[in-house]
């Protein structure tokens, strides 16, 4: 099971993911991710989170025990708000929106990428 089939079967999201193309949320974490190129990849993003002061968030992510929450706010300071206000416009998704689903989504999407509590060689 994918993490829109998770969304969309926890109904948190219902309302957002109704608003969203079912695509847009895993192309905006890979961009995120930098899995498309020049975000230097999930080792970039997990140094800039943890650089904000935000290192026992990103354990809790990779490690195995339960994730530990990131606000909107927190996130956007880390991405940059010009980074989010550029995928926001790129999808028309408001940004507070997009801020708030990738605030949700992206402990998971680490959390996926680090199974065994570690993240992967090539990230």
């Amino acid at each position: 099971m994918g993490i829109l089939d998770s969304l969309k079967n926890s109904g948190v999201f219902k309302g957002v993911l109704g608003q969203l193309e079912s695509a847009v949320i895993p192309v905006v974490l890979s961009e995120v991710l930098g899995n498309g190129g020049q975000g230097g990849g999930l080792s970039a993003i997990v140094a800039k989170l943890e650089q904000a002061g935000l290192g026992d968030q990103v354990k809790s992510w990779i490690g195995t025990g339960q994730n530990l929450p990131i606000t909107a706010q927190q996130l956007q300071q880390v991405l940059g708000s010009d980074t989010v206000k550029q995928l926001a416009a790129r999808f028309g998704i408001p940004v507070d929106q997009l801020a708030q689903v990738l605030a949700q989504q992206l402990p998971t999407a680490i959390d996926h990428a680090s199974p065994n509590g570690r993240l992967p060689h090539t990230a």
